[in-house]
């Protein structure tokens, strides 16, 4: 079904400009999250418990760390992009290196999330009770993320957008 069709009419530049402007919506909402829970992070070896963590459980902060950096770069990398092909009439290029940077800051967030409860649990459960806790929010984030849309996209009767 063309997007005429569709009830939407729109140019393809036009349809470009929206799927960008769509893609910076996106990595809006996952830097903040990715920001709150960096900001948590960078606050903890400043707590006293904080010297009381075994070696597995400084790795397991350590990694997290890093991840955080890296959700928070590759999500930036979508802008420094965009500053660099700016007005080079290449919005399609943008928007599809966009999608790709976007996926996959959503599944560095999701590792993050995920890493974020084991580490807290492991610490005030243990190494069992992190696992589970670490586990069961990333198969739920996973499941919630891949599912919903594939539910969505296998009913999609819109006429309208």
């Amino acid at each position: 079904m063309s997007e005429l069709q569709r009830g939407r009419n729109e140019t393809p530049t036009e349809r470009w400009d929206r799927n960008w402007s769509d893609i910076q919506q996106e990595l809006r909402i996952v830097q903040t999250g990715a920001q709150i829970l960096a900001g948590f992070l960078l606050t903890l070896p400043f707590q006293q418990r904080f010297s009381s963590l075994s070696s597995r459980q400084e790795t397991i902060y350590l990694t997290l760390v890093v991840l955080a950096v890296v959700v928070t770069v590759v999500a930036l990398a979508v802008v420094a992009t965009h500053r660099l092909v700016f007005k080079q009439r290449q919005k399609h290029d943008l928007v599809r290196a966009g999608n790709v940077l976007l996926l996959v800051t959503l599944f560095a967030a999701a590792l993050l999330f995920a890493g974020t409860v084991w580490f807290v649990f492991d610490v005030v459960l243990g190494g069992r009770g992190g696992i589970i806790a670490g586990v069961a929010v990333f198969v739920g984030t996973g499941t919630l993320w891949t599912a919903l849309p594939t539910v969505l996209r296998r009913t999609a009767k819109d006429t309208e957008d």
